[in-house]
């Protein structure tokens, strides 16, 4: 297991996104371009590697057209 404080939120929250992102039937690819950040920064917080900053989580939302909170609605 990656050593990450608070791992299983990270985990979740990637869930997350990789669950909206199919939702739209959006590539990695596709979402990383419209949220302007690295390919690689998609996957690894899909896979639960890395702890999104809340600029990138901004991003996301507004690449997924969804508020932030949206993201912790389940």
């Amino acid at each position: 297991m990656i050593k990450i404080k608070n791992y299983e939120a990270i985990k979740a929250f990637g869930q997350r996104v990789r669950n909206l992102r199919n939702s739209q039937e959006l590539s990695q690819e596709q979402l990383a371009n419209l949220a302007d950040i690295p390919l690689s920064q998609v996957g690894r917080i899909e896979r639960g590697e890395i702890n999104p900053t809340l600029s990138t989580i901004y991003a996301l939302a507004n690449a997924l057209k969804i508020q932030v909170n949206d993201f912790f609605k389940y």
